[in-house]
């Protein structure tokens, strides 16, 4: 089977921002049910930079492949988060660099002076916070969509 092209889809890579805390429901609606491993994660301290190699569920393709009875197509997706000051995790062995990773959502909890704790939430109750002088997050698609293996979009149960 042939990979997903974005042309077939009729979208383009996506490159998008969060610099207000308004801004990052979009992103973490994007990245909801991407995922990744520990090995695909790094914090390079002098930049102040936290940096995640993800496989995104393509949410925005989701109705047009239903339509068209096509495949569901996943991407790998940089996301970085820029000015971090400190990073720590909850629930996640930091050791286990092949355990994968299920992100549900990302969240921000402002201080007073814009500074704040972004927090990434993984199914199992893992945690990933990071603690920012600003919000400065970015998405950047970097391959071609390619066929999901799954063959329905991730679903969620409600309490």
């Amino acid at each position: 089977m042939e990979d997903a092209r974005f042309e077939d889809a009729g979208g383009t890579p996506l490159r998008l921002a969060a610099e207000a805390q308004e801004d990052l429901p979009v992103i973490s609606a994007l990245l909801q049910d991407s995922v990744t491993t520990r090995a695909d994660m790094a914090w390079l301290a002098k930049r102040r930079r936290f940096t995640a190699l993800l496989n995104r569920f393509r949410w925005e393709d989701r109705e047009a492949a239903e339509r068209q009875g096509r495949p569901f197509e996943r991407v790998r997706t940089i996301l970085s988060i820029e000015s971090v000051l400190k990073v720590r995790s909850d629930g996640i062995d930091p050791s286990d660099k092949d355990a994968i990773l299920s992100l549900l959502s990302m969240s921000f909890t402002p201080l007073e002076d814009g500074a704040g704790t972004l927090t990434l939430v993984f199914a199992g109750d893992g945690e990933i916070l990071l603690d920012v002088e600003c919000l400065d997050v970015k998405l950047a698609d970097v391959t071609r969509p390619y066929v999901a293996q799954a063959k329905t979009p991730p679903r969620h149960a409600l309490d």
